[in-house]
């Protein structure tokens, strides 16, 4: 049983999961989506929200344009996830986007459909980033102060009055584990732990969860991650770490982009660093750039000015210039906020 001083669902929450609940109970014909390149908040956040929409008797379809990673491919998942947007088994009436700061991210097949486009499908927006625009018709439920999506889902399918169990909270679970760092991270509030308890009351096992989360390595990750290890950058008198990924490592590793989730978060591990930047080289002259920082360092600050977003000590986005002048740019962002914070 949780301590009474903490509520499993807050009251505030649930009035907002309630109306959320009945704008799902009014329509049908669901998309339900999240950003591309997804990580497990954003896959576990779609594939729960699939898994609430068949308890309502709903026909839904999930959708991400990148796919999930291999490194997800055994979460349990309520449908088929489609790459796509024809052919589709049924012609979607309304979106659920979830994860999302912005609409753009969810690939530009599904953006171009989405608001403001012209005609766009009515769609529900459910977050918990910092600058979310409130591009919802449906709807709009932004929770910063909320660890992950998926926490919000779960405050929704409460409401709605379907059970956090099964295969609804292992995604719900997932979600929780991997924006929190394991628990660990700034954004572990009393709230998430409440709910994670709630989770384990009803049958989930975290244990396992964690198990089959990280027990996916292959001998190119090890390899791709000792490389890089080798050759990470140590900047502004040790508070800032950089690793830097070219678009042939990739080929010469036998590794996939997949293989460097985590990677950033390690950086953070050196002692006086406040500051991790990995950079990845999609394509030539396309870079991801991940930002990670430890207490109120804010990151998302720094991403901010390159045209990202994200958390205060979880942010990212994309560049359109070569790897040289990416590293050169993303690391004088980071600086410059360092600088602009006295650290």
């Amino acid at each position: 049983m949780i301590h009474d001083t903490i509520t499993v669902f807050p009251p505030a929450a649930l009035e907002q999961a309630a109306r959320v609940a009945a704008v799902l109970r009014d329509h049908d014909d669901y998309l339900v989506c999240a950003h591309a390149n997804p990580d497990g908040d954003a896959a576990g956040s779609m594939a729960a929200t699939g898994w609430l929409l068949h308890a309502l008797g709903k026909r839904f379809l999930l959708y991400n344009s990148s796919g999930l990673p291999a490194y997800l491919d055994w979460l349990p998942l309520p449908g088929r996830v489609h790459t796509q947007l024809s052919p589709l088994p049924f012609t979607p009436r309304a979106a659920v986007v979830l994860d999302c700061g912005d609409a753009r991210r969810v690939g530009e097949e599904l953006a171009a459909l989405l608001p403001p486009a012209p005609d766009a499908l009515p769609c529900l927006n459910i977050d918990h980033h910092l600058g979310n625009p409130m591009f919802g018709t449906l709807g709009n439920w932004v929770a910063p102060e909320c660890a992950a999506t998926a926490q919000l889902v779960a405050y929704v399918a409460h409401a709605a009055g379907v059970p956090l169990s099964g295969a609804l909270a292992e995604n719900i679970g997932l979600a929780l584990l991997t924006d929190t760092g394991g628990f660990s991270h700034g954004n572990t509030s009393p709230q998430v732990l409440a709910l994670a308890a709630h989770l384990a009351e009803q049958g989930l096992n975290f244990s396992r969860l964690r198990e089959q989360l990280e027990k996916q390595w292959s001998e190119a990750r090890m390899r791709l991650w000792g490389r890089l290890m080798q050759d990470v950058a140590v900047h502004r008198k040790g508070t800032v770490a950089l690793a830097a990924v070219p678009y042939a490592l990739f080929a010469e590793t036998g590794a996939t982009r997949e293989d460097l989730e985590g990677l950033v978060e390690m950086l953070r591990r050196l002692k006086s660093v406040k500051a991790a930047i990995l950079l990845r080289e999609d394509v030539p002259g396309v870079c991801k750039f991940s930002l990670r920082s430890s207490g109120t360092v804010d990151v998302r600050a720094a991403a901010v000015t390159l045209g990202g977003g994200g958390h205060t000590n979880a942010a990212g986005g994309m560049l359109r210039r070569p790897l040289e002048a990416a590293v050169k740019t993303v690391l004088h962002a980071v600086c410059a906020e360092l600088d602009a914070e006295g650290i």
